[in-house]
């Protein structure tokens, strides 16, 4: 198995991270489509090399395109390549991005952001392993892997007649679903440390003196909306702004735009449907209400935890022990 390049380096331990990492072993070795799904920030393009990194074709290129960041006919260039005197400026051949990934893999990033007519294009290189330059006249055969990766849900704009079906079934031989940092409790630390070790390199520090107890039950206890993503930066920001880089990590930076100075928007009408909304129901026994919630709380931090006490403890901003104490306190069973 070739080495995989530091760059690509994967962190994560938790049971979905891992059984989505042997989904892509054994869709790796295989030269079919595979599309890479997932929400923003969750690392679809670090997945999406590592098809490429694991299967036999690692030693060729492999291409990367950011189909959002270009237009349409220059999209078409970039991927299918033109002639000299194609169009105006083009004043010599240009080799596409299908022919520079001639055996090796082609990963089109953004993929729902592609036009229909640039969509039936792709369909027939996938079908008839052909492309055609803009602006020629000659066919050129290529052997290319292609692994699309996108947040959006294709099947929903196939139906909606924004993506071409027959293309997605052509791409979704296999699909791979990059789990969500909310569903990978178990990596959020050792992702936190490794992004804040990295940071505490970069700014000359001698080592890094790590989070303090509450800043590390914060980064366990936050939804990461922007996953992965939002986490490296929410932690290499809490890092260089640290006064003391001899003391752990007390505070967190997890809004860049948190300001006392912030303009005040003016009030939002009140929607008809919050008016409405209805009151609780009363009377009612405020103590047995607030101890069902407690109970509910406390089975649904193990739930998340997938029974690690400590990882359900910072889940709820309690201590180990205080956790231990409540599930004695109403005798609710600590394992599956």
């Amino acid at each position: 198995m070739p080495a995989i390049p530091q760059s690509q380096q994967i962190i994560g331990e938790a049971p979905a991270f891992l059984e989505m990492l042997e989904h892509v072993s054994r869709a790796a070795p295989l030269s079919k489509p595979v599309l890479v799904v997932g929400e923003r920030g969750t690392g679809k393009e670090l997945i999406a090399s590592r098809l490429h990194f694991l299967s036999e074709r690692w030693e060729q290129n492999v291409v990367k395109v950011n189909c959002a960041a270009l237009t349409e006919s220059i999209l078409e260039s970039e991927l299918f390549g033109h002639e000299a005197g194609a169009f105006t400026g083009a004043a010599k051949t240009h080799i596409g991005h299908f022919e520079r990934a001639d055996g090796g893999t082609l990963i089109l990033d953004e993929l729902a952001t592609i036009s229909l007519r640039m969509q039936e294009k792709i369909l027939r290189t996938i079908e008839y392993g052909e492309v055609q330059r803009v602006g020629g006249s000659e066919t050129l055969r290529v052997d290319v892997r292609i692994v699309g990766s996108t947040n959006a849900d294709l099947r929903r704009l196939a139906a909606d007649g924004k993506f071409r079906e027959d293309l997605l079934d052509r791409l979704a031989f296999d699909v791979i679903t990059v789990p969500p940092l909310r569903e990978r409790v178990e990596d959020v630390m050792p992702l936190a440390h490794a992004f804040a070790i990295n940071m505490a390199s970069e700014l000359k520090w001698s080592y890094f003196p790590g989070f303090s107890p509450r800043a590390s039950s914060a980064l366990i206890r936050n939804k990461w909306p922007g996953n992965v993503r939002e986490l490296k930066n929410t932690v290499e920001r809490s890092v260089y702004r640290s006064m003391d880089p001899e003391k752990p990590i007390t505070t967190l930076a997890l809004d860049p735009f948190d300001t006392p100075f912030t303009l005040e928007e003016p009030e939002k009408p009140v929607s008809p449907a919050v008016k409405a909304r209805r009151p609780p129901l009363l009377p009612t026994d405020l103590k047995q209400r607030l101890l069902d919630t407690e109970v509910d709380l406390l089975t649904a931090a193990l739930d998340k935890a997938r029974f690690n006490q400590r990882l359900a403890a910072d889940l709820l901003g309690l201590s180990y022990h205080q956790f231990r104490g409540k599930l004695r306190k109403f005798n609710i069973q600590s394992k599956p």
